[in-house]
């Protein structure tokens, strides 16, 4: 099942971006591929996407603190939100440029921006220079939206980031430094 997700996922993307301009940047990229995503209707599973590859898996009930009792994410397939974070760069990098961690241990791989852009990411939590305490993470889509993976009993899909509390800022991908 997850193979052919990941293979139909592909298939969109190549043909969707088939007219694409050569030189066209990450961003709008990341954009597209959560749409993709969202077309799919994956459920919110609670550590889903935390797998050695990217992509839905089966999360965990390990810390769950849902609304949904019995925990139901040890037996769902899908994605948390840095599981769907995660998962859309992977694809848009071609590699997993995130890693498995959860959103303290990505907001440590990005860089704060003033002026988001779409593609870029929208923690929420609390973020200073000397502590990193986040909670949520969507991809911003432009125009006060973000692609969410909200909670348990939701599907992937558009909210408004107002409708989140404690924002903590947009985060851009910072790849790591060359040694030369």
């Amino acid at each position: 099942m997850k193979r052919r997700l990941v293979v139909a996922v592909a298939l969109i993307l190549l043909t969707a971006t088939a007219s694409v301009p050569l030189g066209l940047s990450l961003p709008p990229r990341i954009v597209q591929i959560a749409y993709e995503i969202e077309r799919y209707g994956i459920a919110y599973s609670w550590g889903g996407g935390h797998a050695v590859e990217p992509g839905p898996s089966k999360g965990t009930c390990r810390g769950y603190r849902g609304r949904i009792k019995p925990c139901p994410a040890a037996r769902t397939r899908g994605l948390d939100c840095s599981g769907l974070a995660r998962w859309v760069y992977a694809l848009a990098h071609g590699r997993d440029v995130l890693g498995p961690g959860n959103t303290d241990a990505h907001v440590r791989k990005m860089r704060r921006v003033k002026s988001p852009k779409p593609g870029d990411l929208a923690f929420f939590g609390k973020i200073t220079k000397k502590t990193v305490k986040t909670h949520h993470v969507g991809i911003y889509l432009g125009n006060g939206t973000m692609m969410n993976a909200p909670e348990t009993g939701a599907i992937v899909r558009v909210d408004d980031m107002a409708e989140k509390e404690d924002f903590a800022g947009f985060y851009r991908y910072r790849p790591p430094r060359t040694v030369r």
